[in-house]
């Protein structure tokens, strides 16, 4: 199917840039039966809904004419959530609208509100603005909606959810009830479908993420990874894929930040884009990406909502997002108008059961593996020094000349070891990564059997025999801490995954000596937890592999046994009245004494007055009378 625009101007906008064929949404707002008609469409980032909305606003902007009018009053308003995704609309319609001698200015927020305010005095043909600027401009009387022909809302549930509901009604209500409203939106959710009974007149709804399976050219992976090598996997992915340009989502403006610096230490020409930074450090960002001056950019969720860059080939979630909708936004900077792209989480072991509810929610396929590893990297470095231009193309003559004067003084071996240091010292270097591996839990869905790990002895973290209840061997590691220290199973084992960088469920039995503790490694883990726990030590306790077998059990001081032949028994003749109350043998008791109030008829009668006495008078208002005895 070929374009069908009506307006001449348009046609030939879109041969210019090379547009033959129309996306499936472009084709379907094009369509006879959405000619004029209000519309809600849901289409996936990347699906060029941009250029849809545009098409679909010069049926009504245009008609079969040639040119736009003199500039006045606004005819088309675009409302986006994000300054990048407003500037890039815009920039999208200027060449569109080129041939049609339209006039297009951007509000948002960031920029200069007065400089604004003076384009619309001089007149406009199509706003783009956020909607905070927007209603800005609405209340201080610089905007006028008065002539709107079309109003279109781009990224409607970004918009919802990052609060500018109250902002969208107030700017839709300002505008003609008769004007015809576009609404594009990745998702429907029930507050978009509100939204567009109230401000729509019997819209036609387009679906296309259903019927073209999302992001079906996006080939999406998550990487298992150590929690404290989140970095160092990043850096192993940026050099193992050796994107043009890359993403790097974290959740908040400190990830951005630290992030950023280590990937620039590492030699990475990488940039950050954040909510704290102002305008022009964002403009001079992206700038930097397009014109190839930087190859990563680092970036929250709503600073990088809308950004499209040329030849984005990779997208990593180093911080998992919050929901599916957020991934699937993430994801979709890449793999855009046909081209191929790669988005890649990071998911250490306590994130897993998350990972896979993202992924199942956006109903994504996704290849679990390890990180890169430094070797594989490399076995990449030298397949691509082979194929690299400079290697493969034909000398030429002056290079000719120079390569056989190098030749005459160096031998081709050092000429051809000098070229690898030079090829390898412009990559950053690759970093020594670990695999956690797929975990109990994971292995035991592969099997189809139980998910719930296997119930462990009373013998620390181990079996009863000492051993770990995981499949595999284990190794034993030692630390000179023990009871003479308060040696403890309750600090030992967070500090061993700890230093090590394993969970609880990688150690087996912990033995506690006098003078030092033995514990159990999965033989699997134990190269990388040695190195990293040794690379720790920092003046703490160290950590170094134990030698020789298994160690003995700890032996414990026993209480002494019960002897019958008790040496304070008294003779065998003392009789039996003789023993204590507690039925031992012990010294004769002494007889008791009665008291003068006793029935011993020995003694004395009580004198007169010494006697039972009376009971005292409770005097205690409200309260029963009893009887108290001294």
């Amino acid at each position: 199917m070929s374009f069908s625009p009506p307006s001449p101007s348009i046609a030939r906008a879109l041969a210019a840039r090379d547009y033959s064929e129309p996306t499936p949404v472009q084709a379907q707002v094009l369509a006879p039966e959405a000619a004029g008609r209000d519309l809600i469409v849901s289409a996936q980032t990347g699906s060029g809904k941009t250029v849809a909305y545009g098409l679909a606003m010069a049926e009504t902007l245009l008609g079969e004419a040639e040119f736009l009018g003199q500039p006045g009053l606004p005819q088309a308003l675009i409302i986006a959530p994000t300054r990048e995704l407003a500037l890039q609309v815009q920039r999208e319609l200027t060449w569109l609208y080129g041939e049609a001698r339209a006039r297009i200015i951007a509000c948002v927020g960031g920029m200069d509100p007065r400089r604004e305010r003076r384009a619309l005095e001089d007149g406009i043909h199509i706003v783009v603005g956020t909607p905070g600027r927007l209603r800005d401009h609405l209340e201080r009387g610089a905007l006028n909606l008065s002539g709107l022909n079309v109003a279109v809302l781009d990224e409607a549930d970004e918009m919802l959810d990052l609060g500018f509901r109250e902002d969208l009604e107030f700017i839709l209500s300002a505008a003609p009830a008769e004007k015809r409203t576009l609404l594009f939106s990745a998702t429907l959710p029930k507050p978009i479908i509100s939204l567009a009974k109230r401000y729509q007149n019997n819209a036609l709804r387009i679906e296309v993420a259903s019927t073209e399976g999302g992001h079906a050219d996006i080939e999406y992976r998550a990487v298992r990874i150590v929690p404290k090598e989140t970095e160092h996997a990043v850096v192993n992915l940026l050099r193992y894929f050796e994107s043009p340009t890359a993403i790097v989502f974290c959740n908040t403006r400190e990830s951005v930040r630290h992030l950023l610096s280590t990937l620039q230490e590492r030699g990475f020409s990488a940039v950050g884009l954040s909510g704290e930074m102002g305008q022009n450090e964002r403009n001079q960002a992206l700038q930097a990406l397009r014109d190839g001056r930087a190859r990563v950019c680092v970036a929250t969720d709503v600073a990088a909502r809308g950004i499209d860059l040329p030849n984005l080939g990779l997208v990593i979630h180093a911080e998992l997002p919050h929901d599916s909708e957020v991934l699937q936004h993430r994801s979709g900077r890449t793999g855009r108008a046909g081209r191929k792209g790669s988005s890649v989480l990071l998911v250490p072991p306590s994130r897993r059961r998350k990972a896979e509810q993202l992924l199942s929610f956006a109903g994504v396929e996704v290849a679990w593996s390890g990180p890169p590893t430094a070797d594989e990297i490399r076995r990449l470095d030298q397949e691509r020094m082979l194929a690299d231009p400079l290697v493969a193309e034909e000398p030429g003559p002056e290079e000719t000349e120079l390569a056989q004067t190098l030749l005459t003084q160096r031998s081709p071996e050092q000429l051809a070891a000098a070229l690898v240091r030079l090829y390898r010292d412009r990559l950053p270097a690759p970093e020594e990564v670990f695999d956690p591996g797929e975990g109990r839990n994971a292995r035991a869905r592969e099997r189809g059997g139980d998910e719930r790990p296997a119930p462990r002895s009373r013998d620390s973290r181990g079996g009863a025999d000492g051993s770990s209840s995981g499949s595999g061997g284990m190794v034993w590691f030692r630390m000179p801490v023990g009871r003479r220290k308060n040696a403890d199973p309750k600090w030992l084992l967070p500090l061993i995954c700890r230093r090590g960088d394993v969970t609880k469920q990688d150690v087996g039995s912990i033995r506690i000596f006098d003078t030092e503790t033995v514990f159990e490694v999965a033989e699997n883990l134990a190269e990388g937890f040695l190195a990293r726990a040794t690379a720790s030590q920092g003046g703490d306790i160290l950590i170094e592999p134990m030698g020789g077998g298994v160690p003995a059990r700890p032996t414990r001081a026993r209480r002494p046994a019960y002897d019958p032949v008790r040496t304070d028994r008294p003779p065998a003749d003392r009789a039996p009245s003789d023993r204590s109350d507690d039925g031992d043998f012990g010294p004769p008791k002494r007889p008791k004494v009665k008291g003068a109030f006793g029935k011993d008829p020995s003694a004395k009668p009580p004198a007169k007055g010494t006697g039972k006495p009376k009971p005292r008078k409770d005097n205690s208002a409200g309260k029963p009378k009893r009887k108290n005895w001294d």
